[in-house]
This record gives structure tokens, C-alpha cells and sequence, in this order.
């Protein structure tokens, strides 16, 4: 009864994951008749229905979950790529004095030769 229950809990989980009747029959170790057989059954119908709820609910769960890391991580790298973009824009602008600095020494330099 026991090895009964462990096919009809692992044929629930192959069928509700979408696999045909004869992939869920060759991963159980069973036949295709004893799986269409089963799918007959009012009650096991209705718990492979409540099984895949089951696996859309945790799945969207999941995704829920994922989606908020995926937001935050979105978030950090564009303030990261904002900082490193100001951070551009100064270093231009640190550069655009120093030339001018030299440049008005350099003139006055040779001006004075």
C-alpha cells in the first residue's frame, strides 16, 4: 500500500509538472493504461487539480519574491551607474582646469622670457 501511495504522489507531481500520460507512466515505473485508469478517478483528478494550485501558487510566490531582489538590484546599479556617471563628469571637468590652469601658466611663463 505504501509503494501505492509513494507512485500516486510521484505520478501526481510528473502529471501536474505537464508530463504526457506516457512520460508520467515511464517516470513512475508505471503503465500508460494504469495512469489513464487513475485519471478516471474523480479523486485523483481532484488532487492533481489541487496539486498544480498548489505549484502555481508557490511558483508565483517565488516570482513575487524574485522580482522584488530583481527590482532592488535594478535600483543599486542604476544609482551606481549615475554616480559613476557624475563621477565622469567631474574628472571632465577637474581635466578642463587643469588645462586651462596650465595653459594660463604656460603663457605667462613664456611671456616672461
Amino acid at each position: 500500500m505504501a509503494q501505492r501511495k509513494k507512485n500516486e504522489d510521484a505520478l501526481l507531481l510528473a502529471l501536474a509538472w505537464g508530463a504526457t500520460v506516457e512520460n508520467a507512466a515511464k517516470q513512475c515505473g508505471l503503465c500508460d493504461r494504469t495512469v489513464y485508469r487513475r485519471l478516471e478517478d474523480p479523486a485523483f483528478r481532484t488532487r492533481l487539480r489541487e496539486t498544480r494550485t498548489d505549484m502555481v501558487r508557490r511558483a508565483s510566490g517565488m516570482l513575487t519574491a524574485a522580482a522584488g531582489e530583481a527590482a532592488r538590484a535594478v535600483l543599486e546599479i542604476g544609482i551606481k551607474v549615475r554616480e559613476l556617471a557624475e563621477f565622469e563628469a567631474d574628472g571632465r571637468q577637474l581635466e578642463e582646469q587643469v588645462k586651462a590652469l596650465s595653459g594660463a601658466g604656460n603663457r605667462g611663463w613664456e611671456g616672461g622670457r
